[in-house]
C-alpha cells in the first residue's frame, strides 16, 4: 500500500459527484468545481452517478468505483476530490482500488480555508479544524507497517507509531485550543469596551461568491481582498462609517456560507461568526443574477440559525443588478420598513439607497434627549438640524438654546464632549456622559483581538 501526500496546487483531479435519491443537479457539480479551482486543482473529467443510498465500502456502489479508476488513469489525475463527506474507511478503500489520494469536501473545504487563513487566529482555527478532519484517518499512512493494532501478544510497529501520532495530535490540539480561548477572551473584552459606547453594528452575511467584499469596499474605502472565486474572505475585518444623518455605525465583513458547511467549520470560526451573531442589523448579500439565490437565501438563514443570529434584524441585498439590467430600487413590507435593497457594489449602483434604508432601519436606536447649547457653540445647532435630530428648541435669557433631539447614543456622547454643550436629560436607561468617558478611537480592526489605530 503506497502512501500519499496532501494535494498540491495544479494536480489534476477528477470530481465525483452522486445524486442520492434524485439526479445530480448541475449547479451543485459547478459549485464543486469552483471549489476545487479554489484550491489550486485543475479539474480533468467528473464522474457522476445515482444511489438510493451510499455504500458502506466506497459511498458509492462498486463499479462506480471501477469507474472511478479507470477515469482516473485515463486522464493520468493525481487525486480524486468527491463532493460528499465520507468516513475514514470509505477514503481508505477508495483510495486502495484507484492508487490516488482521495479528497472529501470537507477536507477540500479545509484545504481552502488554509490556504486563506492570514490572521494568526484564522491559522490557528484552520489548524484545529484540521486535525480534528485528520485524527480519524492517521492509518491511511501506516498501512505498510505489518500490524496496526491486536490484543496481547499481538502489538506491531504500526500501533506504536499510531499511538505516538495520536498522542502528539491530541497534544497540539490542547495547545491550540488553549491559545485559542485566550484569543477569544481578548476579542471580547474588546467587544465589551466597544459596547460600553453603544455603537450600532453592520454585519455583511451571505453566500459565499455574493460580493460581500466588494460592496464592503465600496462602503468603506478597507482594502479588502476581493477575488471572483469562493472563500475570498476568511478573518473579519472591522470598519467605522457614518451613514447619512451622521450616524456612525461599525461596518463587519465575514466569512461566506455553503451548503452543508462542515460542522468543524462552524465551530472552528465560532469567534469569526461572533462579528454576525452581536450585530445590530445584518445586511444579507445575495447575488441576484444566480438562478438559485432563493435556496442560497434559505442556505444562509439556516447556517445563522445555527450560530444563534437568526433572530437578528436584517436588510437583503440583492447585489449585481448590472448582470440583469436592473435599477436600484428599496423593496418595503406592508408596514413600510425597508426589508431589501437592489445594488451593484461594483458599479457602485444603489449604495445611497442601501445608506438611507440602513440608517431608517436603526432610528428605533435613537435616543430621545435635552440638550443645552452656549451662543458660543452654534454650529452645533446648524449641524443638528441638518442631521433632521431637532424635535423642539427654546431659547434662553442668557443667550443659549436648549434643544429636544434623537440621536444615537454615539452621538450623545460625542455632543457631552463638545465644548458648549451639555446634556440635559436622557430618555430610556442611564447613560454615561461625562467627557471623560472612553471613545472608539480604533478605526479599524483587522482579523486580531486588538485594535490598530
Amino acid at each position: 500500500m503506497k502512501s500519499f501526500e496532501r494535494p498540491r496546487t495544479g494536480e489534476r483531479a477528477v470530481l465525483v459527484r452522486l445524486g442520492l435519491g434524485v439526479p445530480v443537479d448541475s449547479e451543485d457539480l459547478q459549485e464543486f468545481r469552483q471549489l476545487a479551482t479554489s484550491a489550486g486543482a485543475i479539474p480533468v473529467a467528473t464522474v457522476t452517478g445515482r444511489r438510493e443510498r451510499p455504500d458502506p465500502r466506497y459511498f458509492m456502489g462498486s463499479g462506480k468505483a471501477e469507474e472511478l479508476r479507470a477515469v482516473c488513469e485515463a486522464n493520468e489525475a493525481d487525486v480524486a476530490l468527491v463532493d460528499h463527506a465520507l468516513s475514514p474507511s470509505q477514503e481508505r478503500n477508495l483510495e486502495k482500488l484507484i492508487g490516488r489520494r482521495v479528497l472529501d469536501r470537507n477536507g477540500l473545504i479545509l484545504d481552502i480555508f488554509a490556504q486563506r487563513a492570514r490572521s494568526f487566529e484564522g491559522k490557528l482555527q484552520v489548524e484545529l479544524a484540521q486535525l480534528k478532519h485528520i485524527s480519524t484517518r492517521l492509518v491511511r499512512g501506516w498501512t505498510h507497517l505489518e500490524r496496526q493494532k491486536g490484543g496481547i501478544g499481538l502489538r506491531g510497529p504500526g500501533e506504536t507509531q499510531l499511538e505516538t501520532d495520536r498522542r502528539l495530535i491530541g497534544q497540539r490540539v490542547r495547545v491550540l485550543t488553549k491559545r485559542l480561548e485566550k484569543i477569544n477572551q481578548q476579542r471580547e473584552t474588546g467587544r465589551q469596551m466597544r459596547a460600553e459606547i453603544p455603537v450600532p453594528s453592520l454585519a455583511l452575511v451571505g453566500y459565499t461568491n455574493a460580493g460581500k467584499s466588494t460592496l464592503f469596499r465600496a462602503l468603506t474605502g478597507a482594502d479588502a481582498y476581493v477575488a471572483d472565486q469562493l472563500f475570498a474572505t476568511l478573518d473579519p475585518t472591522v470598519r467605522r462609517i457614518t451613514l447619512p444623518g451622521g450616524t456612525l455605525v461599525v461596518a463587519a465583513d465575514t466569512v461566506g456560507f455553503i451548503r452543508e458547511l462542515p460542522h468543524e467549520l462552524v465551530a472552528a470560526f465560532q469567534s469569526t461568526l461572533t462579528e454576525a451573531r452581536e450585530a445590530t442589523l445584518l445586511l444579507h448579500v445575495v447575488d441576484a443574477s444566480d438562478p438559485r439565490r432563493d435556496e442560497h437565501i434559505e442556505q444562509v438563514d439556516a447556517v445563522l440559525a445555527q450560530i444563534g443570529a437568526d433572530s437578528i434584524p436584517q436588510i437583503i441585498l440583492y447585489n449585481k443588478i448590472d448582470r440583469l439590467d436592473l435599477q436600484p430600487r428599496i423593496d418595503r413590507n406592508a408596514d413600510g420598513q425597508a426589508v431589501a435593497v437592489w445594488i451593484s457594489a461594483e458599479k457602485r449602483l444603489g449604495l445611497d439607497l442601501l445608506a438611507d434604508a440602513v440608517a431608517e432601519r436603526l432610528t428605533r436606536f435613537a435616543r430621545k434627549a435635552r440638550i443645552r447649547i452656549e451662543a458660543s457653540a452654534g454650529a452645533v445647532r446648524s449641524r443638528l438640524y441638518a442631521a433632521k435630530a431637532v424635535r423642539d428648541e427654546h431659547s434662553a435669557d442668557d443667550g443659549s438654546i436648549e434643544l429636544g433631539v434623537e440621536l444615537p447614543d454615539v452621538e450623545l456622547l460625542v455632543l457631552a464632549r463638545t465644548a458648549g454643550v451639555r446634556i440635559l436629560q436622557t430618555e430610556g436607561e442611564n447613560m454615561p456622559c461625562a467627557s471623560e468617558t472612553t471613545y472608539l478611537q480604533s478605526t479599524a480592526v483587522s482579523g486580531g483581538p486588538s485594535p490598530r489605530s
